[in-house]
């Protein structure tokens, strides 16, 4: 009985050792943040980024057929607090609706603070190529993350900054076969430190 135990038990450790392995599989990010700049200007904390990465097949041929892809980036500014965790002071959003229009063979980007959805009636912009399309969502410039009130001069601020893709405001049954799928996962973070200086 003993013997019949531990052999289960050893299955079981197996398995759960590999679901493990398999799900940091699936995390492995295939997007790269290559340039990330804050300022501190008389509008407020500036943001200018960079983002690397390429479409899996499989995402190409979704939009190809209609369906459009959702990315967002966020940034949340923190105040440092030597005696507790950083305190959250500032958070900005950036959805972006990509899709493809075989009608016209042309490209649209919307860009929103908040959640998009399927709908058409947000005004975008429109562009010939694919590689069009996907530069502008790939930089950032000179994006507002707060505003001269929420910074101290004297105080010292970090910033996290994170590009992704939104499978959760795909089509349910593309929801479902993304999870798990390392093709869909569109994901980086980079932290970065507020200089005290103005335009750095």
């Amino acid at each position: 009985m003993r013997r019949i135990l531990k052999g289960v038990l050893t299955g079981v450790l197996l398995a759960f050792a590999l679901f493990l392995a398999g799900a940091a599989h699936a995390q492995s990010s295939s997007a790269e943040i290559t340039q990330l700049r804050l300022e501190r200007t008389d509008e407020g904390v500036l943001l200018s980024a960079a983002v690397r990465f390429e479409l899996p097949t499989v995402i190409d041929d979704a939009l190809a057929k209609g369906i459009p892809m959702f990315f967002v980036a966020e940034a949340v500014v923190f105040r440092d607090r030597w005696y507790w965790y950083d305190k959250q002071v500032a958070s900005e959003a950036r959805h972006m609706r990509l899709s493809y229009q075989p009608l016209t063979r042309r490209w649209r980007l919307v860009v929103s603070p908040t959640a998009i959805g399927n709908s058409g009636g947000a005004l975008g912009q429109s562009f010939d190529t694919r590689e069009d399309a996907m530069a502008a969502i790939q930089r950032v410039s000179h994006w507002k993350i707060a505003e001269p009130g929420e910074i101290d001069t004297d105080a010292r601020y970090n910033v996290d900054f994170r590009f992704r893709l939104d499978i959760s405001q795909l089509p349910r049954p593309f929801q479902i076969g993304a999870v798990g799928q390392a093709d869909w996962n569109i994901n980086a973070t980079r932290n970065q430190r507020l200089s005290v200086e103005s335009g750095k």
